[in-house]
């Protein structure tokens, strides 16, 4: 049961295992040979010309895994992406980090990755939204923008020759993120998809699945194109801006924060892929049995957890037959 840290009483962990069992069954009828240990051998066609890629080596003749992954096949490349690996980025994916210094014209980034990655002051947006060369007065007033320990969202740019990473911030859903939760995961568990933004309406809060592994849960926030608004509109918003920023988050804002984040938590914990809607199918069978939000991280949730999971599965599979 990927040796869980929870305190199981002896119910529990028969529920869980044959949950657990279950599910791997499933798993393994849907797609035999998507996950691999090492030394399995990887299916392929040697009639075809492919490459060998990264967890992969010839051995008699046939293609066997060097480390313990899910096979991934890019046209003629066929490679193991490791599970329990830092994370490796890919241009365009969408990230969070965390500001771990402010440099001369540059941010350096927390992301997971081996190295800091770099949000450049050219690479984002100002707060006034116009579009105009950076000046040496905006780089004095960098701290204003970021500041040690901020949590950002942007984007990935591309890399530099000595293997750093760029990152970019060109548009109103990206940059500084407030009021709410980071949870960091294993990077894995975060499928790259068409929407990593979400906006849960139904309780005012944004989720941003960044695909370095770090979650963001918080309060929801208007987005506009700062381009369209004249100068008179733009003073006036800012000015509702601030006295947003100077109120308090609402008790029940706070709550649904928690609990969406403690639905993630619990995901992370039973090694389920990270989704809105899997999140938003844990909150609902949280709230639907009446369970307060600290008790969400307790054993007997996370059993019922993996226990509904193992049946949406199965009937997700006889639907498709």
């Amino acid at each position: 049961m990927r040796g869980l840290q929870l305190p199981l009483s002896q119910t529990q962990r028969i529920r869980l295992q044959r949950a657990f069992e279950k599910l791997q069954t499933l798993s393994s009828k849907a797609n035999s040979d998507a996950s691999v240990t090492v030394t399995d051998t990887i299916p392929v066609n040697f009639e075809d010309a492919f490459l060998k890629g990264h967890g992969t080596t010839d051995l008699n003749g046939e293609l066997v895994a060097t480390v313990c992954g899910v096979v991934e096949r890019i046209n003629k490349l066929v490679y193991v992406r490791g599970l329990r690996s830092r994370y490796k980025p890919e241009v365009g994916d969408i990230v969070v980090g965390r500001v771990v210094e402010v440099a001369q014209k540059r941010w350096r980034l927390e992301i997971n990755f081996s190295q800091d990655a770099v949000l450049m002051l050219s690479s984002m947006n100002m707060p006034d939204g116009i579009q105009r060369r950076r000046t040496a007065l905006d780089e004095l007033n960098m701290r204003s923008i970021f500041e040690e320990n901020d949590v950002v969202c942007a984007e990935v740019r591309n890399f530099q020759h000595d293997g750093s990473l760029q990152l970019q911030a060109r548009s109103q859903k990206y940059g500084k993120l407030e009021k709410g939760q980071l949870l960091i995961i294993d990077p894995y568990l975060v499928k790259k998809s068409k929407q990593h933004f979400h906006h849960l309406e139904q309780f005012g809060i944004d989720l941003i699945l960044g695909r370095n592994g770090f979650i963001w849960v918080g309060e929801h926030v208007e987005t506009r194109d700062s381009m369209v608004v004249d100068q008179t509109n733009s003073s006036e918003q800012s000015s509702v801006l601030e006295e947003k920023n100077q109120a308090y988050t609402p008790l029940e804002m706070r709550q649904n924060i928690c609990r969406i984040a403690n639905a993630v938590r619990v995901l992370f914990t039973l090694g389920f892929n990270v989704d809105a809607d899997l999140i938003m199918e844990t909150v609902e069978l949280s709230s639907t049995l009446k369970i307060d939000i600290h008790d969400m991280l307790g054993s007997e949730f996370h059993v019922l957890v993996a226990e509904r999971e193992a049946e949406r599965r199965s009937l997700m599979g006889k639907r498709k037959r």
